[in-house]
């Protein structure tokens, strides 16, 4: 019976302890948040313009990866299928694809 006791205190001493160590504490301040900055329309329209003009500079096996994966929002897996190829070529194409476009991007003068 004892180290049944002692077995069921220690589980629960662990329980209260780990309870505590996964909860944030409070935070108290007296600032309060700033507000969103706004959204200029105009900026984001000349980002998509550069954006497009970059994806339309890459290659055609690039430029398809990168509009499964980012734009479609498709997995890797699903890209594969739909491009039929290999889960692995997906990722090295969509690696080399980003770098090209990072390059493609520094080309046209877009720092960042």
């Amino acid at each position: 019976m004892r180290s049944w006791l002692f077995t069921t205190a220690r589980n629960l001493a662990i329980d209260a302890w780990r309870r505590r160590s996964t909860r944030v504490g409070e935070v108290f301040t007296d600032d309060l948040p700033e507000p969103p900055e706004a959204i200029d329309e105009a900026e984001r329209a000349v980002e998509a313009w550069t954006v497009a003009e970059a994806l339309n500079r890459l290659s055609p096996t690039h430029r398809e990866v990168l509009v499964e994966c980012f734009y479609q929002g498709r997995s890797v897996a699903e890209a594969a299928s739909r491009l039929g190829v290999p889960p692995g070529t997906v990722k090295s194409r969509t690696h080399y694809a980003l770098r090209s476009l990072r390059l493609v991007l520094a080309e046209m003068g877009v720092t960042g």
